[in-house]
């Protein structure tokens, strides 16, 4: 059981950088490449495609060739919907917090 726990929390460092956040949110509905994901995020093509790594290392994401390009996607849906299960929460708690500072309902 120790094991699960090991690896639940290697998943969930995915989860705890913006940039890796970004991206997975980006590759949701649609395969990418470095490039595609460069002009989406503005950010350099050495730290998409660093982040990218350690996400496939991690088994977040896969990636095939066409061409010269290589294409990344990811590897379950589930994890989208997890993603999007933590996103839930952190709206929720961000609309409870602001209903508290401005007195609103």
């Amino acid at each position: 059981m120790k094991d699960i726990y090991e690896l639940h929390a290697e998943i969930c460092k995915v989860f705890s950088n913006p940039i890796r956040l970004e991206i997975l949110n980006l590759l949701r509905n649609n395969d990418m490449s470095v490039t595609d994901l460069v002009e989406k995020t503005k950010f350099s093509q050495a730290n998409i495609s660093q982040h990218l790594a350690i996400m496939k290392y991690k088994g977040i994401v896969s990636s095939k060739r066409k061409g010269k390009n290589i294409y990344y996607k990811i590897t379950n849906p589930k994890i989208i919907k997890a993603f999007d299960i933590i996103r839930e929460v952190l709206s929720e708690r961000v609309r409870k917090n602001k209903k508290i500072f401005f007195g609103g309902k």
